[in-house]
């Protein structure tokens, strides 16, 4: 007589529930996988050209004992063909005996308990009678799909079955818990108490973040021992594939995990791999043609330590991510309508990482928060259609969402009131389109061209390169290219104006700009010219004035550069030392355009003293005109900025 039996026959038979549910939690564990096989079989047969998926690691998770009977299964996908309709299984036979004794061992613990549903046993006959009459090697396409399909509305599966009687499992284990730790509810742990930790550890990261769900249901965890491993098993929310368990054996941690998005697996996925995880080949399981992409997924996971408190980090890791899988989807869908896919994922990684989350953002409206948030932003801000990221672009978009997910996390943790939540977001996408809409950053790098171009000019001018035709064509050639980029900027610019009308006094400034570039690079144009053995009778004087006008224009685009770094920062809250500043660099710029005047008359004295050819003379003239004309773009580029910076301030221009 085994134990079993002896305790049944004292009439005890409660007590063998707790076993009970813990052989019916392995048998799931091999019913998903005999499920898996036989959709890998279909998935191999209807496309022989692929290589049948691995399940060797999956195979030995399941636990099936004696091991080496389980060498059948690795080798059952590759032995499927189709025979006409039907997919030919030479196996079949044996993997139906298994499916059949195995629906009974998972259901055994419910049959048994008064209060399960009937119509819950009525259907593990029906499908226990289906399995029973599968002694052949050949098998119907649409039993194949009766078999595996988990699709909630259609007609019943074998699938859902499992998943229902999973899900009944766990409700008769939180009725049979004789204790609980840290909110777990455990039966029959180690005897010598080891166990204990590492369920504490495992909650401790559960509880958490638990607060981080709101009043969504889910994160239920129970445990239990089976021989030298520990159980632990949370099941997420209420899908009924959303299922997590661990098995803890040693110093080893292996995870199972089940998802209908495979999406939001990798994201776990991902997360997991910031604790050490290991997984298994997930991207396999879910190709096209197994089960037509409509399964849930499974992967494991493993996790190694080198002493009991990295196993315990490791656990605490786990289970504090978990509460980022509620209704993670919903938050992607709902993100879509402002960020790409990827943009979307990434917001919800981050706001997991800083232990944010999604919850609170969707509670306190979600993607109403967001179009509000847009629309309080005044007319001309965004125009009906505008995505978040096609204004504010890309990384400054996942960088508000994210912001916005703390906000309301943290508005809503203690307790503040939704519009607090609306005004906030209000307030910081108004900061971040200031930040974007200031335009500063387009205006500096055009002025960085523009600084390149003339310290270009004054280095050459000063190292004669007007005497060396290889070294002005390269001169030329990378002002050309420099120019092009400008250019560059200035249409981006026009194409913000044209979407946003606040951009435009920006548009206006940065074509100003632009003159300047213009200028500058018909200079290194002209310099080449003068090279090809046009620079005769230039003497002292106009090598002398030439340069001093070449650095007076590379001066007063430092003194632009200065003014603008000083102005994206100006505001009505500036410093008075900032607006000195500001003041004493523009005031440089404007003063430039003046000597730049006179170096030019200058210039052309020299030149008609010293200059007897023709051609010389008119491309030297040409020259010291482009280099003024220059400064000129830069007084009227000084005289725009100055307008800008005094609206910041408040001050009349």
């Amino acid at each position: 007589m085994n134990k079993q039996d002896a305790v049944a026959s004292l009439g005890q038979a409660s007590l063998l529930q707790p076993a009970r549910v813990r052989a019916a939690l392995k048998a799931n564990d091999r019913l998903k996988l005999y499920l898996t096989l036989l959709q890998a079989a279909a998935g191999h047969a209807a496309a022989p050209e692929r290589a049948p998926l691995d399940l060797a690691r999956e195979i030995a998770a399941a636990d099936i004992q004696p091991r080496e009977q389980a060498a059948w299964l690795r080798e059952l996908p590759a032995s499927a063909s189709l025979q006409g309709e039907a997919l030919h299984l030479p196996e079949l036979p044996r993997l139906a005996l298994r499916l059949h004794d195995d629906l009974g061992q998972m259901a055994r613990p419910l049959l048994d308990d008064a209060d399960t549903e009937p119509a819950l046993a009525r259907r593990v006959a029906h499908w226990q009678a289906q399995l029973a009459r599968l002694t052949g090697p050949d098998l119907d396409t649409r039993l194949l799909s009766a078999l595996t399909h988990g699709k909630r509305g259609h007609d019943d599966s074998l699938h859902l079955l499992v998943m229902d009687l999973h899900k009944a499992l766990n409700h008769l284990a939180a009725r049979l818990t004789v204790e609980t730790i840290a909110g777990a509810h455990v039966w029959q742990l180690a005897d010598d108490g080891s166990d204990a930790p590492r369920v504490a550890a495992f909650m401790h990261g559960v509880n958490r973040t638990r607060a981080l769900k709101f009043d969504h249901p889910g994160l239920d965890t129970a445990a239990t021992r089976d021989g030298t491993r520990l159980l632990i098993q949370n099941d997420i929310g209420t899908n009924d594939a959303h299922v997590l368990v661990l098995q803890v054996e040693g110093l080893q941690i292996t995870l199972t995990y089940s998802d209908l998005h495979r999406q939001r697996f990798a994201f776990f996925q991902a997360l997991l791999a910031e604790v050490g995880a290991a997984w298994s080949g997930l991207e396999d399981r879910t190709t096209p043609g197994l089960n037509a992409g409509a399964a849930y997924h499974v992967g494991t996971a493993s996790f190694g330590a080198q002493d009991t408190a990295e196993q315990a980090r490791q656990l605490e890791g786990i289970g504090a991510r978990i509460v980022f899988l509620i209704d993670w989807n919903r938050a992607r869908k709902r993100l879509l309508a402002f960020v790409g896919r990827d943009d979307a994922v990434a917001v919800l990684r981050q706001a997991a990482q800083r232990e944010a989350g999604h919850m609170a953002w969707l509670r306190a409206g979600g993607e109403r928060l967001v179009w509000n948030a847009m629309a309080a932003q005044g007319e001309g801000a965004f125009h009906l259609g505008d995505r978040l990221d096609d204004v504010l672009g890309a990384g400054a978009a996942r960088d508000w969402l994210v912001e916005l997910m703390v906000l309301a996390n943290q508005a809503l943790q203690r307790q503040q009131p939704p519009a607090l939540v609306a005004d906030e977001a209000r307030l910081t996408l108004a900061r971040r389109l200031m930040g974007r809409l200031s335009e500063f950053e387009l205006l500096e790098e055009h002025a960085g061209l523009c600084h390149a171009l003339a310290q270009g000019l004054r280095d050459g001018l000063a190292h004669g390169v007007e005497r060396d035709a290889a070294a002005a064509e390269r001169l030329s050639t990378r002002a050309k290219a420099w120019e092009r980029q400008a250019d560059q900027l200035v249409m981006r610019a026009r194409a913000r104006a044209e979407r946003q009308p606040q951009w435009a006094p920006f548009a206006r400034l940065i074509e100003r700009s632009d003159d300047v570039a213009d200028a500058l690079e018909e200079a290194a144009f002209v310099l080449s010219l003068v090279a090809e053995d046009h620079h005769h009778g230039w003497g002292h004087a106009v090598r002398n004035n030439l340069q001093a006008l070449a650095d007076a224009v590379l001066t007063a685009t430092q003194d632009h550069v200065k003014a603008l770094a000083v102005a994206s920062h100006l505001g009505e809250a500036s410093e008075a030392a900032d607006h000195d500043e500001f003041l004493d660099a523009s005031w440089r710029v404007l003063q430039a355009e003046r000597q730049c005047d006179e170096l030019l008359r200058s210039t052309r004295r020299a030149l008609a003293r010293e200059v007897k050819d023709a051609a010389s003379l008119l491309l030297g003239n040409e020259l010291a005109a482009a280099l003024e004309q220059a400064s000129d773009g830069l007084l009227a580029l000084g005289y725009g900025l100055r307008e800008h910076a005094f609206r910041r301030v408040g001050a009349p221009a």
